[in-house]
């Protein structure tokens, strides 16, 4: 079946984005690919539309626990049953039953760290892994601005796993990193897809300001005038929590803060109230910076900058 066939089968879209179907291609033809397509141009697509053409699992390693929340949800919404999220949502009974009927599903979604665990690699070890996906694949390398120590053993991991098919995903790598996540694999052969990280339709806009006060007064100004669903990044947990308050004092009613300090189940909710458009602005620390599925975002406000360019380029993309 042509791959736009599938593409209308399985999502009901007529026509792929930049790269995705270069990459499922790749993936496809039996290659290790890596692949640096900008953030909100379909990344998750390349690894789930190989995986319906492939026989077998399609394993997910994805860092954070709202990322994977959001992508094995998405999955369901369209229809897709056999997903399942390996986090702290399911209890130990719960775990124990999905580990016990594993080839049940078709795509599974890991931590690393819970790859650290002997019984979960065994398991996996009997599995037909059609397709091994290291999401947001940037945290592999120490010269990356999100580096996870615990990725650094997928190579480790694909070894014991028989080195399966394997799709390295990011927005945004340098030629540093991409040379690291290749030799943390321990890569013979294999395909590079690099986009350009620039999106004609995001509109860059710098500030200056003269006082705290008056960033403060000129946030609530943003907020009120520009329409839509709106992302406010903060360095710090308590001035997202702080700038929350502020908005709502000011006036803008769907306001709430999200950052890493905050109980797994709130941030979840919170993120969930976000997406459906239950909440309009989120005062966010970096914590809320990879993989919000959202396709109405309006706006990106940095109150304060990141420490790194391709921090920025992860948040506004």
């Amino acid at each position: 079946m042509k791959l736009e066939k599938l593409l209308q089968h399985h999502f009901n879209y007529t026509a792929f984005r930049t790269g995705q179907k270069e990459v499922i291609s790749s993936i496809l033809e039996g290659n290790h690919t890596i692949a640096m397509l900008p953030t909100g141009t379909g990344k998750s697509l390349c690894y789930q539309l190989s995986g319906y053409a492939l026989n077998g699992q399609v394993i997910i390693i994805s860092p954070l626990l709202s990322l994977m929340q959001d992508q094995a949800e998405q999955l369901m919404m369209n229809g897709e049953k056999r997903v399942i999220a390996f986090n702290s949502f399911l209890s130990a009974e719960e775990k124990n039953r999905a580990l016990s009927q594993l080839n049940k599903y078709k795509f599974i979604f890991l931590s690393p760290e819970m790859l650290r665990l002997d019984h979960v690699i065994k398991r996996l070890c009997n599995l037909n892994i059609a397709l091994f996906v290291i999401d947001e694949a940037h945290c592999i390398s120490q010269w990356g601005y999100d580096f996870r120590p615990d990725y650094l053993k997928l190579g480790e991991v694909r070894e014991k796993l028989g080195n399966p098919l394997t799709l390295a995903l990011t927005a945004t790598a340098t030629r540093e990193v991409k040379d690291d996540i290749i030799a943390s694999l321990s890569w013979e052969s294999w395909k590079e897809f690099i986009y350009s990280v620039d999106r004609p339709n995001i509109s860059l806009t710098v500030e200056t300001i003269n006082s705290f006060q008056e960033k403060k007064d000129r946030l609530v100004e943003l907020v009120h005038s520009l329409s839509g669903s709106g992302i406010v990044y903060f360095s710090s947990k308590k001035m997202s929590e702080q700038m929350a308050v502020y908005l709502k004092e000011s006036g803008v009613s769907n306001v709430a803060a999200y950052h890493g300090g905050m109980e797994q189940e709130a941030r979840i909710l919170i993120q969930q109230q976000f997406i459906q458009g239950q909440l309009d602005v989120i005062c966010a620390t970096s914590a809320f910076g990879m993989g919000i599925n959202k396709d109405n975002i309006r706006f990106i406000i940095h109150f304060h900058m990141p420490l790194q360019l391709e921090s920025y380029l992860q948040e506004i993309g």
